[in-house]
C-alpha cells in the first residue's frame, strides 16, 4: 500500500493544516502525519499535546494516522515503508527551505520523493506562529484553528 508522510510541528496544528491533509488524503491510501519532537523549537505544547490536539481534527479522515516522531524524516519514512512526502508551501521562501529537505531526505533515502502542495486561497494565510501571535494578542482565531484547538491555546496562553 502506498504510504504518504505529512509531517509538522504543528504547534498547534491549524485550518490551513487540516485543509492541506484532508486534500492530500484523497491522493493516498494511507497517509501518516507526522508530528515532529523538534528540541531545536521552543513549541507551545508539547509533543504528546501538539499529536493528541492532530488526532481530534483529523478523526473524520478515515484514512489518516497521526505519530509523533523524534528522528530523522528519512529514517521515520523507512520505519513505515512510506516513500512520499507532502508539504504545503505557501511563499518562494518556504519552497526554498523545502526544497532542501526534499534533497537531504532523497539524499538519505533514494526512493523517498517530496511533493508540494499549495494551500487553498481560503487558509493559504495561515501559520501556527501567526495564529499563536494572535491569540497572545487577544486577537480572533475562530476562523485560524479547529474549535478544540481554540481551546487549548487560549487555556495555555492564560497559563503562562
Amino acid at each position: 500500500m502506498l504510504t504518504a508522510i505529512f509531517p509538522g510541528t504543528f504547534d498547534p496544528i491549524t485550518n490551513g493544516h487540516v485543509d492541506l491533509i484532508a486534500r492530500t488524503s484523497v491522493l493516498f491510501p494511507r497517509l501518516i502525519v507526522a508530528v515532529a519532537e523538534n528540541p531545536a523549537k521552543n513549541t507551545l505544547f508539547t509533543l504528546a499535546e501538539r499529536v493528541d490536539l492532530a488526532c481530534s481534527a483529523l478523526e473524520h479522515l478515515l484514512n489518516v494516522e497521526v505519530i509523533g516522531y523524534s528522528n530523522l524524516m528519512a529514517n521515520f519514512a523507512r520505519d513505515h515503508q512510506a516513500t512520499v512526502l507532502v508539504r504545503g508551501v505557501r511563499t518562494t521562501y518556504d519552497f526554498e527551505y523545502e526544497r532542501q529537505l526534499a534533497e537531504i531526505n532523497r539524499n538519505l533515502k533514494e526512493d523517498l520523493d517530496t511533493i508540494f502542495l499549495m494551500p487553498s486561497l481560503a487558509t493559504g494565510f495561515i501559520s501556527s506562529t501567526i495564529v499563536k501571535d494572535v491569540a497572545l494578542h487577544e486577537g480572533e482565531i475562530s476562523t485560524l484553528v479547529p474549535q478544540h484547538v481554540k481551546i487549548a491555546l487560549l487555556k495555555r496562553i492564560a497559563s503562562k
